[in-house]
Order: structure tokens, then sequence, then C-alpha cells
């Protein structure tokens, strides 16, 4: 690492519909310094722009105070982003919509900024500093409160013509299956993500530990043994697995990284998912690809994001 790359941090961004996460970001991945908060979107899009840039604006002075400078930011959210930098759609921030984030960021931070969909900025994470590292191609899936994907080919990010590639949590599974957010039926979203699972047991009768019926408890129970929190992982499973098998024939890939909630619990999923991609995918594709857990946590988009920035300051001219 260069003398000059020493003295610089990017600020990495993980907007999520309940929590924002903000960090100082060193390129070998340290996160030298973060701040979390509720989102409170309801609160409007001009207060929630105010409380992010106080947030980024506080942890670009702490940059300074440490001797060092912030090259660029990088912003991870639940969206479409189309190639123009505008978000698009947001089903958990409607208030941004329309809003180009990466411009406003950096009009009132000072520094460069790019903005990508947080499961985009969670498979850059994994690539650069997780269980990716050793792949130059792989798909990193994000099981939580929807499905999301990031593709990486060649060891690049592939967002597709328009930007929105990748969007695996609405393969169909189901073509005359339930009815999903984004206007299909039969999504994977709507069989393997974290709302889904916990649907699933409260329809087969699945009783808590204690508490609301979600994933984790879900998941609990199956651990003690429950038959039906243990079908409703197989299920979930076997809808992931049909799934990957088509993405495995198509683009032969090396690994399957899953993230999110969810994830917690691969071993409950493992067994389904594989049969599945064995069963329908074509052996060479099926032997290849390893399907693992992501090593980063809450941290992958966070690390993607500020990732990401270090790549945009790095094609800047350098000053004169």
């Amino acid at each position: 690492m260069a003398g000059r790359d020493l003295e610089t941090l990017c600020l990495g961004v993980d907007l999520g519909g309940t929590n924002l996460r903000c960090a100082l970001v060193a390129e070998d991945g340290v996160i030298v310094e973060r701040h979390s908060l509720a989102t409170d979107i309801g609160s409007g899009r001009e207060a929630f722009l105010d409380r992010l840039v106080a947030h980024l604006l506080e942890l670009k002075h702490g940059a300074q105070k440490r001797g060092r400078q912030v090259s660029a930011a990088g912003l991870g959210v639940p969206g479409l982003f189309s190639n123009d930098g505008v978000l698009r759609s947001s089903v958990n921030l409607v208030a941004l919509e329309g809003v180009n984030l990466a411009q406003e960021v950096a009009r009132r931070v000072g520094v460069p900024t790019i903005a990508l969909n947080d499961a985009n900025a969670s498979a850059v994470g994994e690539q650069r500093y997780g269980a990716g590292r050793p792949f130059a191609s792989s798909l990193m899936v994000t099981l939580g409160t929807g499905v999301g994907a990031g593709l990486i080919l060649d060891g690049r990010l592939w967002t597709g013509i328009d930007g929105v590639a990748a969007e695996f949590g609405h393969v169909t599974v189901e073509p005359e299956g339930r009815r999903c957010g984004c206007g299909n039926r039969g999504c994977l979203e709507q069989y393997a993500s974290a709302s889904a699972i916990a649907a699933l047991a409260a329809e087969a009768n699945v009783a808590p530990l204690s508490g609301r019926l979600d994933a984790a408890a879900v998941a609990a129970r199956a651990r003690q043994g429950c038959p039906k929190a243990l079908g409703v992982y197989r299920r979930a499973g076997s809808y992931l697995g049909i799934a990957l098998a088509s993405v495995v024939n198509l683009l032969n890939l090396e690994a399957v990284v899953l993230g999110g909630g969810v994830a917690e619990s691969f071993g409950l999923l493992a067994e389904a998912l594989h049969r599945e991609i064995r069963e329908r995918a074509f052996p060479i594709p099926a032997e290849r690809v390893r399907v693992l857990k992501g090593v980063l946590g809450d941290d992958a988009g966070i690390l993607g994001a500020a990732a990401t920035a270090y790549a945009v300051a790095a094609a800047r001219p350098a000053p004169r």
C-alpha cells in the first residue's frame, strides 16, 4: 500500500429500512470508527438526509482528528438504482425514491460518493474481505426480510445493462404460488426469506419457545427436533436449491455465499439445498460450485460500500 493511501479512509454506509450504520473504513477492511442509529425514514426525506449527513460529517471530522482524510463515500441501499444513480424503487424507503443519493451526499459531505444496491454492496464486501476472496465468480445471496443478491463475475460486480441485475429473490419457483410484493407470483422471496419462513411456520402451527414466531424462533425449535419447524427449513432450503440450480447451470459459478439472518441457520437449509442442486443442475457445474456461509455478518454491506468508494477514489485523476 502506497504511503499516500495510508493517510486516507473511506466512508461506508449500510442503509436499512430499520437501522442506519455508518463507518470509517481503512482500505484493508479495518473499521476505524462506526455509528449506528435508527433509520427513521418516517420523519421524512429531508430530515433523514440531514441526520445521515450529520453523522458522515462527524466521521469525516474524526478522520481528520486522526491525521487522515476521507477520500470517498459508498452507500449500500435496499432498492434498485438505475445507471444514472437515481433510486428507482425501494419497498422500505419509499420516501427516497427518485433521489440521487450519491449526488446529495457528495454535495453535502464534500467527497466523491457512489450508491449501490445493498446486496451488491454485501457481495463486494464478501468478495474483497470475506468468504468470496478465493473465487473469481460468485453469487452473494442475502436472506433477510427479503431475498437479495449480488453477482461477481471475473472478480467484478455485474449489474447488467441498466444497473439492476441479479434480482435473484424474484426468480419464480412456483408459477401459481404466493403473490409477491413485486407483483409476480411464486417468487423465491416468498419461500426462503426470514418473513416467508415465519409465515410458513405459522401456517404449520409451529409453537415458539417464547415470544413471537420469527425465523430465529423457528430455527430454535428446529434445533430441538420439532418436525414441523424442521420441515419449514427443509422447504425453504429446497426452494433455494431449485433457484440456485438454474443459476449454476447458467453461469457455472465457483461459489454461492449466503448472508443475512437466515444464513445463521445454514445447517438447517444445507441438506435440501444441496440435494436440489445435485438433482437439477448438470454434473460439471453442480460439482464445481461451493455453497458457503458468509463470514462478515452485518459488516458485509458497510465494507462492500467502502471498498466500492475506494475504487471511485482510485479512478479520480490525481490532483496537479
